[in-house]
């Protein structure tokens, strides 16, 4: 196949955020939550496992924690155990409530919306951030790139890289600002229901005949 060039890659693009609007004209992300402070927590504890068993914790959690402060000020222990399903408790456990110490001490207990002080908070990179900025305040600061991101972005060839901060920046140049935050939530959608990392449904897939992968 010869290589495309910028116009083509990107008129390419357009074609395939026109078919998944259409697939998923309605996209948001998996996780449950109410408020910007409940999405951030559900997206640290949202690495490396599933949504469902996230949404299955946050539901007694954020009831219990419902400020920064209630969870700056956890029983480290408990909240461990509380949290113990979501693997890499400890880990979590230090994230969450050092970001919430931050922003009940440094930020009046309101979580940021910006990225430059979503990304001062302990255990937020750009990922979270995203995440945050675009479902709960409705900001565009960049695309969300988790496993299903990276895998189905590779199939269609919108990048070459590994590094997530480096296929982040290859879709930014392809995909229309107003289109970043839905991008991702479609794109995990196509991963999770036809572009499995396993095996993918290309017969069944809308997206077949802008995919080079496609049947390979």
């Amino acid at each position: 196949m010869p290589k495309e060039s910028r116009p083509e890659l990107k008129n390419r693009t357009a074609g395939i955020i026109d078919v998944l609007k259409k697939v998923y004209p309605n996209p948001r992300t998996a996780l449950n939550y109410s408020n910007p402070l409940e999405l951030l927590v559900a997206t640290i504890l949202s690495a490396q496992t599933t949504d469902r068993g996230v949404n299955l914790v946050t539901a007694g959690l954020f009831n219990k924690y419902p400020t920064p402060a209630d969870y700056a000020n956890a029983d480290v222990r408990q909240f461990e155990q509380e949290i113990r399903s979501t693997g890499f408790y400890r880990n979590k456990t230090r994230a969450v409530t050092a970001a919430c110490r931050k922003i009940a001490e440094d930020y009046g207990s309101q979580v940021p919306d910006t990225m430059e002080g979503l990304l001062t908070l302990p255990g937020v990179a750009r990922k979270t951030a995203n995440v945050v900025l675009g479902s709960a305040f409705g900001k565009n600061e960049g695309i969300a790139v988790d496993r299903h991101v990276a895998r189905v972005a590779g199939r269609l060839k919108l990048t070459a890289e590994d590094d997530p901060p480096k296929i982040e920046q290859d879709l930014m140049e392809l995909v229309p600002k107003n289109d970043w935050t839905a991008f991702s939530h479609m794109v995990i959608l196509h991963g999770r229901e036809t572009c499995t990392a396993r095996k993918p449904n290309c017969p069944a897939c809308p997206l077949n005949k802008l995919c080079p992968s496609a049947f390979k």
